[in-house]
């Protein structure tokens, strides 16, 4: 509940009373929780046993080349309420995760991880088919409940799994009371690939939902949907997050991403309005806990009927205020002015501190609050003083260094930004985009730095480096299937850019030079110095056509206008591009060492349709290592994205189901479509880019992390 949903009915409080409302709201927040990795800290997860951090994700088992066995456990590390003690209403509550599970010997045994509701911070259970959930003495049952919703790639007899490759759900037992079958829905554990889990539960009617996809889109079923009443499997308070294991194996289980909420169903009469959750008790994460004698009281019914009880009695509500005598209005004033006294110390604080910021720096920590802020010190030794044997790409605005952090060792893609102001100006609105942005298929920003007039990004190094080089530089051809999850990723990634965040950003500079590769070959899209975030369902200004010749949609070319259709069209350039292992523009090499530009990829592809021969646009250097019907859908779908015409391609959102097999895609004709526009939108669009860029466009180097890499001539 928030105070914005009260103001109707506020207006005609007094005073002392209004004051009461609020400190009556406030209360009610602590009946809720909601976070994500997005806004998590370190001092926010507790890891027992195996479990570490490891580039901005959490892995549950230890990274070994070596069979063994072990487990290990994430919490949150505040206790969260999930049952009133005198009513026992049970909270609601919604989790969305991310994991995968690599194998590095494949023929080693296994293991699996579960989303768990704990009693407790301090307990691990035993390794192999426990899921460091039980030890092996609490058999057949724990002594204290718990709740598991476990991701199973051994078959156990002893605890009646189905396979290796279920999901179930676990009630204080390791013998599951739900399961379902992984395979039925095409999923395998086993894969590597990027697995999503919801799971939603309903304190109110008692629904259980859990969904599993490699989709980033809710399936519109679940996999396991039933009623279940956690009333004696839950405490009033329980800590929550995730448990692994291994048996003989080399199995690694990462959590990619993690967001939790829950609430309360409120009603005028139910404590979940008016009860304070008490102290926990002391732990490593709260040591002074226990300082606390009593949990604070609650307020009396009657004065939440008061409050909440908006109906033909307000004005009798008031007069039983006053009924309680001067004693119960000090009362009620004394802690309101405790807490705008307590609140204007905060301020004072914050404000304090601010003005310490030096002013050269201020800037940047108002565009950017979330990730770390770093010492020019610490960047300047990680790079070796900006050594030029660190350079590991450049670009039109800045060089990017490898870096190694002194103090944590961890390795990171330092990009310093070029010392003239338009170099400045696209870093700054790097900065203020991508610091906003949560997603795994995008490059996570750790952190920035500005001083000495130097501005730096410092980004997370994806080990094996871009998608361009992985196509054209690799000693062994990138496999299909490696390419079909990069496409996924690139295309659930500018779904989330379109239609997900609070204002749109078009990214304007689609191609493979931007799309890392991680560890695992999942997709990292980056390079958002060319972006711009407009509100929704607001036109977007005309400027300068900027980008790289390819990718660039023929209408942007025209007018100078970036729209969501317009990323759609370069994200179907780099689509046929993965499927066919050809540059969008291929370059050839006269006899006299001339290089000219020769053939247009999305032109070839379309002319193979038209003759009824898609197929023969297949990479050859795939030796026919693909699913035919998969490649078809794709080259599909890099031709519906390629559309002439900006009305007929298909939004991000749709490509992401298409890929998946959720939603069919368009009909694609034979023969290219011709370019067309409305009369009046042209002339209007043309007008705005003549008055706005001057009519020109100008060509210069590559804007991306790699100059040049992409094939194409870059604009600006």
């Amino acid at each position: 509940m928030s105070l914005s949903c009260k103001t109707s009915d506020i207006g005609t409080l007094p005073l002392p009373l209004f004051l009461l409302l609020c400190l009556v709201l406030l209360t009610t927040k602590a009946t809720s929780t909601d976070f994500d990795f997005g806004t998590l800290t370190l001092s926010s997860l507790k890891l027992l046993g195996d479990a570490h951090l490891n580039n901005g994700n959490v892995r549950l088992t230890r990274d070994l080349a070596v069979p063994n066995s072990g487990a290990g456990k994430v919490l949150y590390s505040k206790p969260i309420r999930f049952r009133q003690p005198s009513t026992h209403a049970i909270t609601s509550f919604s989790t969305f995760f991310s994991f995968s599970v690599t194998n590095l010997n494949p023929s080693s045994i296994g293991g699996g991880l579960a989303f768990v509701l704990s009693p407790d911070s301090d307990t691990l259970g035993a390794a192999g088919g426990f899921l460091g959930l039980l030890n092996t003495n609490d058999m057949p049952k724990a002594a204290s409940s718990f709740v598991a919703v476990e991701f199973d790639t051994l078959m156990d007899v002893e605890f009646k799994d189905i396979n290796g490759n279920h999901v179930g759900l676990d009630l204080s037992s390791m013998v599951s009371t739900q399961i379902g079958d992984l395979g039925a829905i095409n999923i395998d554990l086993k894969s590597g690939d990027l697995v999503n889990a919801w799971i939603d539960y309903d304190g109110t009617n008692l629904s259980f939902n859990i969904s599993v996809s490699y989709s980033n889109l809710k399936p519109k079923e679940p996999i396991l949907s039933f009623n279940l009443d956690l009333d004696q499997y839950v405490n009033d308070f329980m800590y929550v997050g995730f448990s692994g294991s291994t048996q003989g194996s080399t199995e690694v289980h990462s959590i990619e991403w993690w967001s939790f909420s829950s609430s309360f169903q409120l009603s005028s009469g139910s404590e979940s309005s008016s009860s304070v959750p008490p102290p926990p008790t002391a732990s490593l994460m709260n040591p002074t806990a226990n300082s606390v004698k009593s949990p604070p009281p609650t307020l009396a019914p009657s004065g939440l009927e008061s409050v909440g009880g908006k109906s033909a009695k307000s004005d009798s509500c008031h007069n039983q205020l006053c009924k309680q005598g001067a004693g119960a209005v000090a009362g009620v004033v004394t802690a309101s002015a405790f807490f705008v006294i307590f609140a204007g110390v905060l301020i004072w604080v914050f404000s304090k501190r601010s003005k310490r910021v030096k002013e050269s720096e201020s800037f940047a920590s108002e565009v950017i609050k979330m990730p770390k802020e770093f010492s020019y010190r610490e960047l300047k030794s990680a790079t070796k003083c900006f050594n030029a044997n660190r350079i590991i790409g450049h670009g039109a605005f800045g060089i990017v260094y490898k870096g190694i952090l002194p103090e944590t060792g961890d390795i990171v893609a330092v990009k310093r930004c070029s010392h003239n102001s338009q170099g400045k100006n696209e870093f700054l609105s790097e900065l203020s985009i991508i610091g906003t942005l949560r997603h795994r298929n995008l490059v996570r920003l750790q952190g920035w730095c500005h001083e000495k007039g130097e501005i730096l990004l410092v980004y997370d190094l994806m080990p094996n480096g871009s998608l361009d080089k992985a196509l054209f530089e690799a000693r062994t051809p990138l496999p299909w299937p490696h390419r079909r999850k990069v496409l996924l990723g690139v295309a659930s990634a500018l779904a989330y850019l379109h239609q997900e965040c609070e204002n749109q950003v078009i990214h304007r500079d689609i191609k493979t030079s931007n799309i890392m590769l991680d560890e695992g070959f999942n997709a990292r899209l980056g390079d958002f110095g060319l972006a711009r975030q407009i509100e929704h369902d607001k036109s977007p200004d005309a400027t300068v056509a900027a980008g790289t010749m390819g990718y660039l949609a023929p209408e942007y070319l025209l007018t100078g206008r970036a729209t969501e259709k317009t990323d759609v069209f370069s994200y179907g350039a780099v689509v046929l591009e993965v499927a066919s292992g050809r540059r969008p523009i291929e370059k050839e090499t006269s006899g006299v060492g001339k290089v000219t530009l020769n053939g247009n990829l999305v032109e070839w592809v379309w002319n193979l349709h038209r003759e009824g021969r898609l197929l023969a646009a297949a990479d050859d250097r795939l030796e026919g290592q693909f699913d035919e019907s998969e490649m078809r859908r794709v080259l599909l779908v890099g031709l519906a994205c390629s559309h002439p015409d900006p009305i007929a391609r298909p939004t991000m959102r749709g490509v992401v189901q298409m890929l998946v097999g959720e939603a069919e895609v368009p009909l694609v004709p034979r023969a290219k479509p011709s370019m067309s526009f409305s009369t009046s939108h042209l002339l209007l669009s043309l007008q705005d880019s003549v008055s706005d860029c001057n009519g020109m466009i100008t060509i210069c180097s590559s804007s991306s992390e790699n100059s040049f890499i992409g094939g194409g001539h870059d604009l600006v």
